[in-house]
């Protein structure tokens, strides 16, 4: 039972956020922040297909201790799509927001998005070990965390600010995949049921793409 639903689940989430990112790039142009937004979204839905792939796979195969090296490896590529996916959200907030200078915090976020890539380089993180180390999850996931966080700040602060309806849901998401998200790096290796917190969390990033979609549609109909 696990198997289908799991994969079923699956499949409708990279389905929905890489066809809903392809269609706004393609009708998003001559609007640079849904063209990034689509980019976003398929960086997103791609990164994730690396690893929900052959997990899917696995559970519905010979199981998840026979795929050890192919998660691992998925696991890896979704670490680095997903520091990616951050990156265009900080440029999908200046071009919404029309934000001009701010190189401090430009710097920073390439800073804490160089630090988790390299971080994730390291080979002490065991990633195609069925016992990868609890802290080098830790370390790798701390800049990652920093990156969310400051991208919450400046959403939040910006749909304040511009009074932003279609937007203001925007820092929310991203709060709740975070908080689901961190339970599952420090918990689930012992306690495996947090690992259904990875369904909530895929939700949230559903909701940031579609909040992207809904927008672009809203403001292409106005015209």
């Amino acid at each position: 039972m696990q198997a289908i639903v799991e994969t079923v689940f699956d499949i409708v989430y990279l389905c929905t956020v890489i066809t809903l990112g392809l269609i706004m790039i393609r009708q998003g142009r001559g609007h640079r922040q849904y063209v990034l937004f689509g980019i976003m979204a398929v960086t997103l839905g791609a990164g994730d297909a690396f690893h929900l792939v052959p997990r899917a796979i696995a559970l519905c195969t010979t199981g998840l201790e026979n795929y050890t090296f192919a998660l691992g490896v998925g696991k890896f590529i979704t670490s680095i799509t997903m520091t990616i996916f951050y990156v265009l959200l900080y440029y999908v907030w200046r071009q919404r927001y029309q934000v001009s200078g701010k190189q401090g915090v430009t710097i920073t976020i390439y800073l804490l998005a160089a630090l988790r890539i390299a971080l994730c380089l390291f080979p002490q993180n065991g990633w195609t070990s069925a016992n990868a180390p609890l802290s080098w999850g830790i370390y790798r996931n701390l800049p990652f965390a920093l990156l969310g966080i400051l991208i919450i700040v400046l959403f939040y602060q910006s749909t304040k600010q511009h009074q932003d309806a279609a937007f203001r849901f925007m820092s929310l998401t991203i709060l709740l995949s975070f908080g689901f998200y961190i339970p599952v790096v420090l918990w689930a290796d012992t306690i495996p049921l947090i690992g259904m917190l990875m369904i909530p969390k895929t939700c949230a990033y559903v909701w940031t793409v579609w909040i992207g979609y809904s927008a672009m549609r809203k403001e292409l109909q106005a015209k």
